[in-house]
């Protein structure tokens, strides 16, 4: 072998070396499911953030007067298209829950502007409490929000059961208050 064969041939092996280290941390390190990381929140298995804000129709909106239910909270927009995706399974959810007051169903607009959220209460027929305002957008910051939809469920004990974010389906949004309620 002749001197300059020598140094290709270990700079070769090292090269092959860092590619083959490099593809093992990355293995390591990249989930199957590129929306698992997207639906982890910070404050699942933590107490949820207390929030005042006002409601569309002018009534407090306080998370303090929630305390002991399961409180399904909603960010969404006005103009968002997955959150009209998903309206639907809130509807439904409310209309099953929202004479037993041990659940609650809150809206916060994420990035609106209250006329708009206002107006699509309105048109929508809207019928669960959404705030909206300076404590509608101190909650996005304090939930850690990320877009919309996002939705978290707190138990009744005050701890955040479950987190997701894009258009809630059904059987996650029951999962997620089965689990708040401890029975999931």
């Amino acid at each position: 072998m002749s001197r300059v064969q020598r140094p290709l041939r270990r700079l070769a092996l090292a090269v092959g070396v860092a590619v083959v280290a490099f593809t093992i941390v990355l293995a390591l390190t990249v989930r199957s499911d590129p929306r698992a990381d997207a639906n982890r929140s910070r404050l699942v298995g933590r107490p949820a953030p207390s929030f005042a804000m006002t409601g569309v129709d002018g009534t407090p909106i306080r998370s303090a007067a929630l305390a002991g239910r399961t409180v399904v909270v909603s960010f969404w927009n006005s103009w968002c298209l997955p959150c009209r995706e998903e309206e639907p399974v809130l509807r439904r959810w409310w209309a099953e829950h929202r004479d037993d007051p041990s659940y609650a169903l809150v809206g916060i607009t994420r990035d609106d502007t209250d006329r708009a959220a206002r107006t699509a209460v309105r048109r929508r027929a809207i019928t669960w409490p959404v705030g909206v305002g300076r404590g509608a957008r101190q909650a996005t910051v304090d939930f850690g929000t990320r877009g919309q939809p996002e939705t978290y469920v707190i138990g009744p004990d005050g701890i955040v059961a479950g987190a997701y974010y894009g258009p809630l389906t059904r059987p996650v949004l029951d999962r997620m208050v089965a689990r708040a309620r401890g029975v999931g």
